[in-house]
């Protein structure tokens, strides 16, 4: 998640070595026992949006100027290698002290006993802020709290709000959109050569994953330490309705699902698409890099036959069980938590926060201007789902889903053909 869930991509071995050597020498378990107990953690950030990197930089400056004894020392990481990096690091004993990642990611790393337990360093303040749904997404089956869990992201539809009028359209209202109502608005945007929709799905796995819980797809089923695949009417929903609009209704443009979401923004803001789907921290870039006079909403959330729910796929912050100072960076990560520290964060980088208060902060600091009134309550469905406790699933993302997804919709295969090759996948893995 980005939690905002972004793609990784895998890296030559290489360059995995070559990241974990240069941090070897300012890695996981820094403390300077010759400066009176002045104890320096490091913490490896994925932040890289410039507000978000500021944000990020802000809260560590002042918890450093408060905290003479406990200096926090930044270095960057990337959403693209993340995993394949905290492995290098986490078997080279070269882990940063303090992780920046998502649950998704982070829990097979827990179950590999690579993190500290943090729940009796986490301040009562900051566990009754978050939901119980979005703490289980960081919770081990023995009661371990192995993360903190601090920012959302939810996947909405942004419209154009020009395209809407000049096809006689009205802007949904409301706590939801079905999906029905999505797919007969962007019928009605299509025309001329413009398409209704335009969905960058170039890495679409966690896409379908998310939204597939609004119709009860859960696809794995977890129990006694074993996790079992099981693809159904239910899990298939979200593809076959896309492939649908791209390859039946002709109302969303099939290049588009090539694409990354960047690659596709250009086309929204010059009217090929009167939509937009994509995770919420989009609202940034469009605010950043709209042309002048360009008008836009965010839209209810899409909701299924079981409703607007997707997965609670938060980013992280972890404490490597290698270090020497776990007390230390747990106090760091409960001070990160903070309400007006997340609502800095949230806002930087447009995503929901995990903190109830820090949700009332953005509120009030943006006044639910230019959606970010959709964007918060997008966050109400947000709950654990089964893949992120399912030990594997980023390798069959990787290697098995991400794949078979990108040829059905490219209409290269069938839907029977991708069931098949995402349960093949998974059983494959042993």
């Amino acid at each position: 998640m980005r939690n905002k869930i972004l793609a990784r991509t895998g890296i030559a071995l290489a360059g995995i070595v070559a990241a974990s050597l240069a941090l070897a020498g300012c890695s996981s378990s820094g403390s300077d026992s010759s400066s009176g107990g002045k104890v320096t953690l490091t913490f490896q950030s994925l932040a890289y949006q410039d507000t978000t990197v500021a944000a990020t930089k802000s809260i560590v400056d002042s918890w450093n100027k408060a905290n003479p004894n406990i200096q926090v020392k930044l270095q960057q990481g990337s959403w693209d290698n993340v995993h394949d990096q905290l492995v290098t690091q986490f078997q080279g004993g070269t882990a940063p002290d303090i992780i920046h990642d998502e649950s998704a990611d982070i829990m097979g790393f827990a179950g590999q006993g690579y993190l500290a337990d943090l729940s009796k360093y986490l301040s009562d303040d900051v566990k009754k802020e978050v939901s119980k749904d979005v703490w289980s997404s960081v919770t081990t089956g023995d009661g371990k709290i192995v993360a903190a869990p601090t920012l959302l992201q939810s996947y909405v539809v942004f419209a154009n709000t020009d395209a809407l009028k000049k096809a006689g359209a009205t802007a949904p209202t409301g706590s939801s959109m079905s999906w029905d109502d999505f797919q007969s608005l962007s019928k009605k945007l299509t025309s001329g050569g413009n398409f209704g929709t335009g969905w960058g799905m170039k890495q679409p796995t966690a896409t379908v994953m998310n939204l597939a819980l609004g119709f009860g797809g859960t696809f794995f089923d977890n129990k006694d330490g074993k996790s079992t695949i099981h693809v159904g009417d239910d899990e298939l929903q979200v593809p076959n309705r896309i492939h649908d609009m791209a390859y039946t209704d002709k109302s969303l443009d099939p290049v588009s699902l090539t694409q990354s979401g960047t690659d596709v923004l250009p086309g929204f803001f010059g009217g090929k698409y009167g939509m937009y789907v994509g995770g919420n921290y989009v609202a940034q870039q469009i605010t950043e890099s709209a042309p002048s006079g360009f008008n836009w909403t965010v839209l209810p959330p899409l909701a299924g036959s079981d409703g607007a729910a997707q997965a609670a796929n938060p980013q992280t912050m972890s404490v490597s069980a290698q270090s020497k100072h776990v007390e230390q960076a747990a106090k760091f990560i409960d001070y990160f938590m903070g309400a007006e520290n997340q609502a800095k964060l949230a806002e930087g980088d447009w995503l929901i926060p995990a903190s109830a208060a820090a949700r009332t902060q953005v509120a009030k600091d943006t006044a639910g201007k230019n959606g970010w009134d959709t964007i918060l309550k997008s966050g109400d469905e947000l709950k654990a789902a089964p893949f992120q406790a399912a030990t594997g699933y980023p390798q069959w993302k990787d290697q098995y889903a991400t794949p078979a997804l990108q040829k059905y919709l490219a209409n290269a295969i069938s839907l029977d053909e991708l069931k098949k090759q995402l349960t093949d996948g998974w059983k494959a893995l042993g």
